[in-house]
């Protein structure tokens, strides 16, 4: 017996059918714990909200994807502020502008 749908796409076709989504859907959501390429959804996970996603993902996003101008670190790490980390996991505002032009 077959699958029912076939076989998995191609990666260039999943990235062709998610171009008209935020690039922010690309990690999990940490305010509502939506999986990666998931909509967000309400606390609860009754209702998928439409995008944008909610702030807390963009900033993940941010933090995974893109090297910060302004204290220059890399992608993955903490941006921050005279050695300390900047508070509730924020980033620059510049880091945010960068992951945005280069998505």
């Amino acid at each position: 017996m077959t699958a029912r749908w076939g076989a998995p796409a191609p990666d260039g076709v999943r990235h062709l059918l998610r171009a008209d989504h935020h690039p922010a859907r690309a990690v999990a959501c940490p305010h509502c714990g939506a999986h990666a390429h998931a909509p967000c959804t309400t606390i609860s996970g009754r209702r998928r909200l439409p995008d944008p996603p909610h702030p807390s993902r963009i900033t993940a996003w941010a933090r995974a994807t893109a090297v910060c101008p302004t204290c220059q670190v890399a992608p993955g790490t903490e941006c921050h502020n005279g050695g300390w980390a900047l508070p509730g996991g924020a980033v620059h505002p510049a880091r945010q502008t960068e992951a945005e032009v280069t998505a």
